[in-house]
C-alpha cells in the first residue's frame, strides 16, 4: 500500500553531462593476457566437457554449464581455458568464473553467422545475452510474460558516465538496425526510444521508433522515473517491469544486436567510462572479461591504500574489492576515489534533520523508512513508508548528515522482499 503521491519536494540540483557533437574515438586497451567470463549459473555436477582447463575456445563460441537449457556466455576471445571456479556476486548471486588465456589472433566461431539467414529470437537469445549492454533477450523470449513495449534509453542513469550517450551518438546506424531486428524477431511493435532532452531534435524520426525526450536533470534517467513518466504508475511489491509487459534496454544493447546482424559476429568490445581520482574521464573500448586493472593502467591510475574502486557512477555505483575483477556486459563505468575523498558510512543513528526527505524526488518519508530497514522490518517499510516509491537514485545517501548507507538499506530490502515472492508462489 502506498500512502503518498509520487512527486518531488525540490527542484533537481544536478544535470547529466552531455557529450559534445565532436566525439573522441574510444581508447583501445591492449589485448589482455587473460580474460574472465562470468557464467550466470552456479557450479554443479556433470559440467560440459568443454568447461575444463586445457580446452581451446574460439571468439564468439557459446559456453554453457551442460547440455540442459540454461544461461550461457559467449567467449570474447580465442584462447585456452585455464580455470573454472565459483564466483559470488552482489546480494549472494552465484556465477561460474571461466578464466581464458588469450591467443594473439582471433579465430571466430561460425555458429551465430550460420543463423543469420533465418534469424529467430531464440538464436539471438542464445548468442547475444552476454553482448555489450547485456540485451535482456531472455526476458523478451519468456512466453509466460508477453512483452508489449520495449523502452530503450539513450542516456546514462548516473552522473559522470558517458557510455550509452556515446553509443547513441556514435552508433546510430547500428541502433536503427537493432530496432528493426527487434521488431522482426519479437513481434513487438511498440518501441520507445528515450533520449536526453537536448538530443531530441537530432534523433526524432531516425530510429524507426517513437522517440521521446527525457529531462536532463538527475535522476530523470533512472528506469523507475522513466516508467512513471511513460505510464503514470510505479511498481509495487512483487511487480517487475516485465510483469507489466515492459522491457528496458540500454542503447548499447540495441547497438550490439544491430552490429551482430550486420557483421554476422557477436560484438565483443564493451564501451566503458573510466573516471580517475581527479575527476578526469575517458571512454574505452575493452573486450568483455578484461581485468579492470588493465583499464586503470591505460589511464595511468595507481590504486593506493584505502582508495575506493567503484563499478558504476558516484550516486548508485557499487564498491568492489579487486582490480582483477572483469569488465562485464553491463559495466558502464569504473570510478576511482582517492582515499582522502572517501566519505565513510557510519552506524550513527538518524538525527532527523529531514535533508533526505527534502531532496527525495519521489516524496518518500526516508527518515522514518530507514529506521524500519535498519531493524530488518522490510515489509513494514514497504507497507507504511513507501519503499517501492523509491527510485534508487542515492540522493538521500548523499545528503545524509549521519552518513547512514540509506541506498544500500533500500536495495537490500527490495532484494529480500523479491526473494519472498517466488517462495510464497511456490507454497500456494
Amino acid at each position: 500500500m502506498l500512502s503518498k503521491p509520487f512527486f518531488g519536494y525540490t527542484q533537481p540540483k544536478f544535470q547529466y553531462e552531455l557529450l559534445s557533437t565532436k566525439l573522441p574515438r574510444p581508447a583501445i586497451t591492449t589485448q589482455p593476457a587473460t580474460v574472465t567470463l562470468l557464467l550466470p549459473r552456479e557450479m554443479g555436477p556433470n559440467p560440459s566437457p568443454i568447461l575444463k582447463p586445457g580446452v581451446k575456445v574460439r571468439t564468439g563460441q557459446r559456453l554453457t554449464w551442460d547440455e540442459n537449457p540454461g544461461p550461457a556466455v559467449v567467449s570474447s576471445v580465442t584462447g585456452t581455458i585455464t580455470g573454472i571456479s565459483a564466483h559470488l556476486g552482489d546480494y549472494g548471486r552465484k556465477f561460474t568464473a571461466i578464466a581464458i588465456a588469450v591467443d594473439p589472433k582471433d579465430d571466430w566461431d561460425k555458429q551465430f553467422a550460420e543463423t543469420r539467414g533465418d534469424l529467430t529470437l531464440q538464436a539471438l537469445t542464445a548468442h547475444l545475452t552476454g553482448a555489450p549492454g547485456a540485451p535482456p533477450l531472455e526476458t523478451i523470449a519468456n512466453a509466460t510474460r508477453p512483452i508489449e513495449t520495449i523502452v530503450i534509453y539513450g542516456g546514462d542513469t548516473d552522473l559522470l558516465v558517458d557510455t550509452n550517450l556515446y553509443v547513441l551518438k556514435s552508433q546510430t546506424a547500428a541502433i536503427e538496425q537493432g530496432i528493426k531486428t527487434l521488431k522482426k524477431v519479437t513481434g513487438v511493435e511498440r518501441i520507445i526510444m528515450m533520449v536526453p532532452g537536448d538530443s531530441f531534435q537530432n534523433f526524432d524520426g531516425h530510429f524507426g521508433a517513437d522517440v521521446r525526450a527525457v529531462p536532463n536533470s538527475y535522476p530523470q534517467g533512472q528506469p523507475l522515473m522513466i516508467y512513471y513518466r511513460l505510464f503514470g504508475r510505479i511498481l509495487e511489491q512483487g511487480q517487475t517491469f516485465e510483469g507489466q509487459g515492459v522491457v528496458f534496454m540500454r542503447a548499447e544493447a540495441v547497438a550490439s544486436i544491430g552490429k551482430a546482424v550486420t557483421d554476422g559476429r557477436v560484438p565483443m568490445e564493451k564501451i566503458v567510462t573510466v573516471v580517475d581520482k581527479q575527476g578526469q574521464k575517458k571512454v574505452f573500448a575493452a573486450r568483455i572479461g578484461t581485468p579492470v586493472g588493465n583499464l586503470l593502467k591505460a589511464m595511468n591510475i595507481t590504486l593506493a591504500d584505502r582508495d575506493r574502486l567503484i563499478f558504476g557512477g558516484p550516486m548508485t555505483g557499487t564498491a568492489v574489492y579487486s582490480e582483477e575483477l572483469p569488465v562485464l556486459p553491463d559495466t558502464d563505468a569504473i570510478l576511482v576515489q582517492d582515499s582522502h575523498d572517501v566519505v565513510l558510512s557510519s552506524d550513527y543513528p538518524c538525527i532527523n534533520c529531514g535533508e533526505c526527505v527534502r531532496i527525495c524526488p519521489a516524496n518518500v518519508g526516508v527518515n522514518v523508512l530507514v529506521r524500519y530497514l535498519e531493524a530488518g522490518q522490510y515489509q513494514e517499510g514497504a507497507n507504511l513508508y513507501d519503499l517501492y516509491s523509491c527510485v534508487e537514485c542515492g540522493l538521500c545517501s548523499l545528503v545524509c548528515v549521519a552518513r547512514i548507507p540509506i541506498l544500500q538499506y533500500i536495495k537490500l530490502a527490495k532484494f529480500e522482499l523479491a526473494r519472498e515472492v517466488p517462495a510464497e508462489e511456490e507454497n500456494e
